[in-house]
């Protein structure tokens, strides 16, 4: 049985601030799920914070590249620190964010240690890089970049940490949730990257989608995969407290049935936890639905 290792990342790098002189709430994500008591019902091994540097938006204007990327580089170099000493030794990292760029400090770790896959759970696309900024919107928050910065495509000194440029090919991703309609889905796949819609998971079913993905990793030359799980690829009408609500996303049981068998498969080697904002959800009910949800397809049965 494998041993989950609970990691807080509270990192809001990547994010802009959601109003003038404000800092985005979602670093308060681990505590929010800490509260739930994630660690008990995870059966889980205390892994730590690994503490981020001050949100510090500064005088950046637009066109300066992404704000915050000297210390979003040296923050991935210690949260991958921190993933790969625990992948070595046998651990599952779960990673409670923070903001989508997290997703860096999973990657690079993994890097190190061979070829992985991503699968992207997300209600959006992530792949604004100065190849499409005049169709995808403007540069500068690392947290809409994800996408394109783990294959590569973006400013150097965040998609080229220690030279490992890309941290995951085209071929080893799959992103799956994000938003009829999306803007990046066409681009995606024209690169022939794996993208699949909220449509496309209902047209299939969610349980059939994650086993047609682990079948594609199962033929590929792999040494496993990890999960990337942004709470925007629920609907707003279960999960409202998100920087960016927009409708058409996947329901709570849909997501569970496309989440379980990519979390369960012996490949899978850990999985990061983004974007939910305590500050939009005073009652708490999405901490609720999401410690529950982990509870659901990680702890030991």
């Amino acid at each position: 049985m494998r041993r989950t290792v609970l990691i807080d990342a509270p990192s809001n790098l990547g994010l802009r601030p959601p109003a003038p002189g404000t800092v985005p709430g979602c670093y308060k994500l681990a505590g929010a799920l800490r509260d739930q008591d994630l660690l008990r019902r995870l059966g889980a091994q205390e892994g730590g914070v690994v503490v981020p540097p001050r949100y510090d938006f500064g005088d950046w204007k637009e066109g300066e590249g992404d704000f915050n990327a000297a210390a979003l580089a040296g923050y991935t170099r210690r949260l991958a620190d921190r993933v790969e000493r625990h992948v070595r030794a046998g651990g599952f990292p779960v990673l409670l964010g923070g903001d989508c760029s997290i997703l860096l400090g999973a990657v690079l770790a993994l890097r190190r240690l061979g070829r992985y896959g991503v699968a992207y759970l997300d209600g959006h696309g992530d792949f604004r890089h100065p190849g499409n900024t005049d169709t995808s919107g403007p540069l500068g928050a690392a947290a809409g970049e994800g996408v394109a910065q783990i294959t590569g495509r973006g400013q150097a000194d965040l998609t080229g940490i220690e030279g490992r440029q890309p941290y995951v090919r085209d071929e080893d991703l799959s992103v799956l949730g994000i938003r009829d309609g999306d803007q990046d889905h066409a681009e995606l796949t024209s690169l022939r990257i794996d993208a699949r819609t909220v449509g496309d998971i209902r047209r299939v079913g969610p349980d059939a989608v994650a086993r047609e993905v682990l079948t594609r990793i199962g033929r590929s030359p792999l040494d496993g995969f990890w999960i990337h799980l942004d709470a925007d690829v629920l609907d707003p009408s279960v999960m409202p407290a998100v920087d960016s609500p927009d409708p058409g996303g996947l329901l709570t049981g849909e997501l569970h049935d496309l989440l379980a068998p990519l979390a369960a498969s012996p490949r899978c080697v850990g999985l990061n936890l983004t974007i939910y904002d305590p500050d939009r959800d005073p009652d708490g009910a999405g901490a609720v639905l999401l410690a529950d949800l982990l509870e659901s397809v990680l702890a030991p049965s």
